[in-house]
Formats: C-alpha cells, sequence, structure tokens
C-alpha cells in the first residue's frame, strides 16, 4: 500500500470547515458508504491528531473518502481557585472517531498519521462503529446542564473554606461530580462525621 494516491487534489472552491479542536470536519459533503471507526492515538494527543489528519487529507486529495475527526467531550464545571470555570473533558482518552469510507489508501493515511497507534477492531481489519452507538455518543457529548469536574479524590485531606465548618481539616469521603458534592469526614465531639458540602466550600490544603 502506497500513502499517495491518484485521487485529483481537491478543487479550491470545495468547502472545507474546520469547527473545534475536537470536531473536524474534513468535507461537509456526505457519503452514504463512509462509516465511523474508532481510532486509537497517544493519550492528550487526540485533538492534535484530529488536526494533523485533515490536513493529510486536503493534502493527499482524499478528502472524498475522509469526512470528519472527532475527539468525544463532554463539558464540566472544574472548581479552581473558588471559582467556577467550564472546561471540556475527553469521554475516552487515547481515542478518536473517524467518519470515512474505509480503502488501502485512506487505512494507510490514518494509520501513518503521527500519534496514530492503530485503528480499534478484529485482528488487522477495523471494525465499524454502529450509527446507534454513534447516536448515543453524540447525544452525551451535547446532553444539557454539564456536570462538576472534582479538582480532588477520595481519602485525600482537604480545609473546609464556607459555611459553619469553615477553617475544619478533613477527609473526603464521596465525590458527586452530577450534583457538584463532596462528603468530607470532619472530626467533632472526638468522633468523625459525615458533612455535605457543595465543591466550592472545600479547598486543597
Amino acid at each position: 500500500m502506497s500513502d499517495q494516491t491518484n485521487t485529483p487534489q481537491v478543487p479550491e472552491t470545495q468547502e472545507v470547515v474546520t469547527s473545534t479542536p475536537s470536531h473536524v470536519i474534513v468535507n461537509p459533503n456526505d457519503d452514504k458508504r463512509a462509516r465511523w471507526f474508532v481510532v486509537h492515538t497517544y493519550s492528550g494527543h487526540e485533538n492534535k491528531v484530529a488536526q494533523t489528519l485533515q490536513q493529510r487529507a486536503q493534502t493527499t486529495g482524499q478528502t472524498d473518502k475522509i469526512f470528519e475527526m472527532l475527539v468525544p467531550t463532554q463539558e464540566k464545571i472544574q472548581i479552581k481557585r473558588g471559582k467556577k470555570q467550564p472546561v471540556r473533558e475527553k469521554i475516552f482518552p487515547g481515542y478518536m472517531l473517524v467518519k470515512m469510507i474505509l480503502t488501502d489508501e485512506t487505512w494507510l493515511l490514518v494509520r501513518t498519521t503521527s500519534g496514530v497507534t492503530g485503528f480499534v477492531g478484529n485482528g488487522s481489519k477495523p471494525t465499524p462503529l454502529a450509527s446507534h452507538e454513534v447516536q448515543t455518543i453524540q447525544k452525551y457529548m451535547s446532553q444539557g446542564a454539564p456536570s462538576y469536574k472534582a479538582g480532588f479524590s477520595e481519602g485525600e485531606a482537604v480545609k473546609i473554606v464556607e459555611g459553619p465548618f469553615a477553617d475544619f481539616i478533613g477527609t473526603v469521603s464521596g465525590i458527586d461530580e452530577g450534583k457538584g458534592k463532596v462528603t468530607v469526614l470532619v472530626s467533632i465531639f472526638g468522633r468523625e462525621t459525615p458533612v455535605e458540602l457543595d465543591f466550592l466550600q472545600v479547598a486543597k490544603i
């Protein structure tokens, strides 16, 4: 197989769109033969791989076979320095989705892109995702209210900075990222008592 192809170069008038780093649209013109495939990448390089693959698809004239790259992410609220900050967290670190028509040329183009370690599939043949699996992932990415991202972990010592237990030192015993709540074991009257607090009421020591 060769990384080069005789496919004509993309006309300059063709629309090529890039939305966000986690969702790269190479060619908005869909093709019924295209399927979604899962590609394994080095963790932390997912967005860079998506951008690089977009550039390579354009350079080699394969935008009629490679359409989209998607790094599944979800919006969360991170508590940092006592403030709420929206962040997008990768749902599947080390993986990205590629919508493409699988040929020897597109397989090699994706496989030889810097940061890619391989396709996910049975044996050496990539296995396309079922349409309902892709829809589930996309729905999960776009669901309404963002959940909270905890900046600490169970068993960690923290300081309560707000409320009736302010300045108490305790140990995290439970985290509810969906509600933005944390349960802290605080020593009161010589015994450990669980206290439920908002993420904003707790700080790292």
